[in-house]
């Protein structure tokens, strides 16, 4: 038992630590997002002319907000699920329910990194450039020079495959400390873990 104990606890604090950073960084991302969404609705329909890089400024701040944020809500129970099946099963088949299905998606992640994100975020992004996101004061990076590389928007994906998979694992530790008796020893996952990051 100590040895669950002992992979849960650095995995559990190491998890609090950088959801905490990414929520701050996902809500920078979601302000962002608005502002642009906001400024592009007041140039096109007031002043009759709309810049054409904050679309895709708004885009990049969206994926950006989704990779950060999905893995938090996916740690609180943040997500969509049917628990019906789970609470009318006694506690121990629903522990093993529950303990099968966070295994499914562990499963489900990790082929999504090996397959998909590790392999192919060149591919996603198209390799290519912005079509008009540029970085500022004319700052001249990579292939692309002055734009932004679209594979900068799209490791968004990959970091939050990345987190989900430590944060599927840290769930796992947690139902199977659960199922050998031990749950009370566990501190709940609850929003006072991101107090500071409010």
């Amino acid at each position: 038992m100590s040895v669950l104990f002992g992979l849960l606890w650095p995995l559990e604090r190491f998890n609090t630590v950088i959801l905490a950073i990414g929520k701050l960084i996902a809500v920078t991302a979601l302000a962002v997002m608005v502002a642009l969404i906001l400024g592009q609705v007041f140039f096109r329909y007031v002043l009759n002319d709309a810049p054409n890089w904050t679309e895709e400024g708004a885009r990049f701040g969206m994926l950006w907000m989704a990779g950060l944020m999905a893995p938090l809500a996916f740690r609180m129970g943040g997500f969509v699920s049917i628990d019906m099946l789970e609470r009318a099963l006694p506690r121990v088949v629903s522990g093993l329910l529950t303990l099968l299905l966070l295994m499914i998606a562990l499963w489900v992640l990790v082929v999504a990194w090996e397959r998909g994100l590790n392999n192919h975020v060149d591919t996603l992004s198209g390799r290519g450039c912005s079509s008009s996101l540029r970085w500022p004061f004319g700052i001249e990076i990579g292939k692309c020079g002055n734009k932004f590389q679209n594979n900068y928007q799209y490791a968004s994906l990959w970091v939050g495959v990345n987190l989900l998979i430590l944060v599927n694992v840290e769930l796992i530790l947690r139902q199977v400390i659960k199922l050998v008796g031990q749950g009370d020893r566990l501190k709940p996952l609850g929003a006072d873990d991101f107090a500071g990051a409010e």
